[in-house]
């Protein structure tokens, strides 16, 4: 995968701890008018002539979870809320507003305070925006899952997270354009990235490692952070339903990969112990929100640098990290294989 930039004589793993570096590849989508997005699909569709339901019994038991707990975006949601982005949905996290206004260092030490509740209805909308985006990665990634995976019980499945997808979009897509006032926001230059690498690997449990586990799994945590954080009665209810499915989603993820990673041989583990590390940098790049920064106006490599330097406590990338990724790439076998390689710099 390694499609981030590094110096010739700078490996991967100095990269991602090295501001400097990482303030220099401060880079952001400037794409804000093309509709359609073409990516390369490498793998085969594959078809299986076993149709034995039920012989992965853990999956089988997730499809019919999947098939009863469903819901409509439409229906199940009142879309009749009135929402006022400026006065119900903030503070998005305080702590790290409080460092940003209190330390003189800070780029947005002399905000004022409408300048404050721009930055907190903009935070809002580039989330938003960049969970809408992920979301519909998800729906092509769980599509090239039905195709690729050669077990009948997965494929059964994954058409269930199809659908869910395609519902995550659709209910971030109409909050955003009924709520917020429109999708001020394109994808984020790192989590396309990433997704561009997800859908051209021809390896399905590739697919599976970098939508489910790493993608999924911190948007998991993602929602579960916004839905503590915000009181607005409609969009904590669009989280609530969301993160019921995303549950599933991840779920599906680690039973998958459990059965395929226990047989892989060292050399096999390594490379997706690589790929898990540099999706986790491309994460965590995408979580510095340079085009919000440049929207307002603030110096967007100056704004990163400062965010890479704040206190470990502040940085909720890091949070996520360890409250999802980390313990399910344990159960994967990942964090620990060839004396710990990954644990080592997740650390």
């Amino acid at each position: 995968m390694t499609t981030i930039e590094t110096n010739p004589n700078q490996s991967l793993e100095e990269y991602a701890n090295d501001p400097e570096r990482i303030t220099e590849y401060s880079v952001w989508n400037e794409d804000v008018t093309s509709l359609i997005h073409a990516v390369e699909d490498n793998a085969d569709a594959i078809f299986t002539w076993g149709y034995d339901k039920g012989e992965r019994a853990p999956l089988d038991r997730l499809y019919e979870k999947a098939k009863t707990s469903q819901w409509n975006g439409q229906t199940d949601l009142d879309w009749s809320i009135e929402v006022d982005p400026y006065t119900m949905l903030l503070p998005a996290n305080p702590m790290e507003a409080d460092y940003f206004k209190e330390n003189p260092a800070s780029p947005l030490h002399k905000f004022s305070d409408k300048e404050w509740k721009e930055l907190a209805v903009e935070s809002l909308n580039w989330s938003l925006s960049q969970f809408m985006h992920g979301e519909q990665g998800a729906l092509l990634c769980t599509a090239k899952i039905v195709e690729t995976v050669p077990w009948i019980d997965a494929k059964y499945y994954a058409s269930t997270q199809v659908v869910d997808e395609a519902r995550h979009v659709e209910v971030f897509a109409q909050y955003l354009d009924q709520k917020m006032g429109g999708i001020n926001y394109p994808v984020n230059h790192h989590l396309k990235a990433l997704l561009d690498d997800i859908i051209k690997d021809s390896r399905w449990d590739i697919t599976y490692l970098g939508m489910q586990i790493m993608v999924e799994g911190l948007a998991l945590a993602a929602f579960g952070f916004m839905h503590q954080t915000t009181e607005e009665p409609l969009l904590k209810k669009l989280l609530r339903y969301v993160m019921s499915d995303e549950a599933r989603h991840v779920a599906f993820g680690v039973l998958s990969l459990q059965e395929v990673y226990k047989d892989m041989d060292a050399k096999e583990i390594r490379e997706r112990q690589e790929f898990t590390f540099e999706a986790a940098l491309r994460m965590r790049d995408r979580f510095l929100r340079q085009e919000m920064w440049e929207k307002l106006g603030v110096d967007v490599k100056e704004m990163v640098k400062y965010q890479l330097e704040m206190p470990e406590e502040l940085k909720v990338f890091q949070r996520l990290l360890f409250s999802k990724i980390v313990p399910n790439c344990k159960k994967l076998g990942l964090l620990d294989a060839g004396d710990g390689w990954l644990r080592d710099r997740f650390t």
